[in-house]
């Protein structure tokens, strides 16, 4: 497309989200939940075209051979899409975040002040290999009251049309602006860069969702504010007073139940106290379920087949069936190196000793930190949220799932009587 003609498009899209924003704040829970069932629908009955255009980005992605995680994420079937329309639907169930009172008080001279939800305004979302943010970001932003531009990656451009269109299907049901979920038309690269740094007059916040590089791009050419995380390199723990049983299920799921998730397992962390009973256990039921461990010279001597572990691969986000090992001197120690190599996503302790538990939890810098559970619950639908856009590792506003709460603001409200300041 002609420069001049995109950065027409794109500054038309963005006056449109702005005039939608204002008419999406003032919607009612009943006219938006109405829409997101109805788009819920939309996906069930369209099942058939979404799973035909989803498998022309697929046979386009193999010739462009993408990795094996990349096309992980972008495979839609039966019971992927029956999740998405399970997601809207369980957004719209959620309790409406707008409105809701989150403090109050009474001054000494009789003011009344409220600080209230209120929706960021103008979203705009920018993702690659995850066909799935259509339908996740659109009803969990229509839920919070923002209107959002979503720019799909060219790699799912087909999936992201179709579940689009169940959306705006949605949005007509309840008589609510099409522009509310608009969907950037164009699979031109220079319109992400007019996203970052050219509709500042529209857009409130941006929030990238796909690889390092991605996100590395977005909060580095961004003027506005970014919700993101650079990479989920993840850690498990099984301490001394680790049940086996149980840590080698968390393990395996951690790593292998969805490998290219930012919240699959990337590091296992294996107490030297246990290791003699623990460390073969486990290192054997991941290799013989198909990943590869790389592990330090202790790991190594467990199985043939482990391959020795460098440096690099402690900071490594593999999404792949990949794992590094290593054998740690308690917690203290595994608490260091997740410190040293960690992305203060997520991160796993198996014990049974709780006060272990506790400091394990309380001194982790990450955002999400658990306890004899999986890496893979970090999720949002998994926290009761209905989706997520993602998993932030910011510090500022929002951190770990975003869901509809962290994709509000507040203002403040105070009702007086007449009074004047002295």
């Amino acid at each position: 497309m002609e420069p001049q003609a995109l950065g027409a498009l794109m500054q038309q899209l963005g006056r449109e989200a702005v005039a939608a924003a204002a008419v999406l704040a003032r919607a009612g829970s009943a006219q938006k939940n109405a829409a997101l069932t109805a788009a819920a629908a939309a996906v069930r009955r369209g099942h058939t075209a979404i799973l035909a255009a989803n498998a022309r980005d697929l046979d386009g992605a193999s010739a462009r051979q993408l990795s094996s995680a990349r096309l992980e994420r972008l495979r839609l079937d039966a019971a992927r899409l029956e999740a998405i329309a399970a997601g809207l639907e369980a957004v719209a169930a959620l309790a409406d975040p707008i409105g809701r009172v989150t403090a109050q008080w009474e001054r000494p001279n009789g003011l009344a002040i409220e600080r209230v939800a209120v929706p960021l305004g103008v979203i705009g979302i920018i993702y690659e290999s995850r066909p799935n943010v259509t339908a996740d970001a659109g009803a969990l932003c229509l839920k919070s009251g923002n209107a959002v531009i979503l720019r799909g990656g060219s790699d799912c451009e087909h999936s992201s049309r179709a579940l689009h269109a169940c959306l705006t299907a949605g949005l007509t049901a309840a008589q609510l602006p099409l522009s509310c979920i608009q969907l950037v038309p164009t699979s031109d690269r220079a319109a992400v860069g007019i996203l970052l740094a050219g509709m500042t007059e529209y857009l409130d916040v941006i929030v990238p969702r796909g690889g390092k590089a991605l996100v590395q791009r977005v909060q580095q050419e961004a003027r506005v504010p970014v919700i993101g995380h650079l990479e989920g390199n993840c850690h498990v723990y099984v301490d001394r007073d680790a049940d086996l049983a149980m840590a080698r299920a968390i393990a395996l799921n951690a790593k292998m139940r969805r490998t290219g998730i930012c919240g699959a397992a990337e590091t296992l962390l294996v107490d030297a106290a246990c290791a003699a009973t623990h460390l073969a256990p486990i290192v054997q039921a991941l290799l013989e379920a198909g990943c590869e461990v790389r592990g330090d010279p202790q790991v190594q001597r467990v199985d043939a087949r482990v391959r020795a572990a460098r440096e690099e691969d402690w900071y490594t986000e593999y999404l792949d069936a990949i794992i590094a090992a290593r054998v740690v001197a308690g917690v203290d120690a595994a608490i260091a190196h997740i410190a040293r190599y960690g992305s203060a996503h997520t991160e796993a302790i198996v014990t049974a000793n709780s006060a272990t538990a506790e400091r394990f939890l309380h001194e982790v810098d990450s955002a999400i930190v658990l306890h004899n559970a999986s890496t893979q619950f970090a999720d949002g639908a998994e926290f009761g949220m209905g989706a997520e856009i993602g998993i932030s590792t910011e510090r500022f506003h929002a951190r770990g799932p975003v869901g509809v709460e962290q994709l509000t603001s507040y203002k403040y409200l105070v009702r007086g009587r007449g009074q004047v300041r002295s």
